[in-house]
C-alpha cells in the first residue's frame, strides 16, 4: 500500500472537529504532497507542521493543511494552537501506543486536513475535538477502516449531518 487515508468528525457546534489524512511513505506520493503542502503557501491557508511545543516538531513529520480559507488572527490562532497541539498530540500518542510502527516514523509522513469554523469560540474544545478527531483518523488509516463491506452495509441508511437532508 502506498498510502493509507483517515477521516473521522468528532464534535458538536462551531467547534466540531473533521479530520482527513493521508499516512504514506516520504517517497511516495504523501512525500510529494507533503512537500507541496510546505513548499505552496496561499493567502488564508497557512499549511504548518505539527509540534508540541516550539522546536518539538513530531514525528511521522506531520503537515496541517486549512480546509477552509483562515480569515482573522482569532481563527489563525485557534489553528497554531489548540489544532495544532491536538494533532501533534494524537501523532505522538499513536506512535507511542503502537498504531503507528515507531520504526517507521522516519519514513512515513502525514498529511492532515484540519477544520476551524470561522466562530469557533472554545480554545479547550478544539483541543479535545481535534485530538480525538486526528487519533481516531490515524487508527482508521493504518487499520484501513472502514472496509469496503462496512461501506456498502451502512451505505443505505447512512445519514450525514451536514446534508440538510433529515
Amino acid at each position: 500500500m502506498s498510502f493509507y487515508v483517515g477521516e473521522a468528525l468528532v464534535g458538536e457546534g462551531n467547534e466540531v472537529a473533521h479530520i482527513d489524512l493521508l499516512i504514506g511513505d516520504k517517497t511516495g506520493p504523501v512525500g510529494a504532497a507533503f512537500a507541496n503542502a510546505l513548499a505552496d503557501q496561499k493567502m488564508g491557508h497557512s499549511n504548518l507542521l505539527a509540534v508540541l511545543e516550539p522546536n518539538l516538531a513530531v514525528k511521522p513529520s506531520t503537515v496541517m493543511i486549512t480546509k477552509v480559507t483562515i480569515k482573522g488572527a482569532k481563527q489563525a490562532v485557534q489553528m497554531f494552537g489548540p489544532a495544532q497541539f491536538a494533532v501533534a498530540k494524537a501523532v505522538a500518542d499513536c506512535v507511542e501506543l503502537g498504531i503507528i510502527p515507531k520504526d517507521q516514523c522516519e519514513k512515513l509522513c502525514i498529511v492532515c486536513g484540519v477544520f476551524i469554523h470561522w466562530e469557533a469560540a472554545s480554545d479547550k474544545k478544539i483541543y479535545e475535538y481535534n485530538y480525538e478527531a486526528t487519533k481516531l483518523s490515524i487508527i482508521r488509516a493504518m487499520k484501513n477502516e472502514p472496509g469496503a463491506d462496512e461501506m456498502l452495509a451502512k451505505k443505505a441508511t447512512a445519514k450525514h449531518p451536514f446534508s440538510g437532508l433529515d
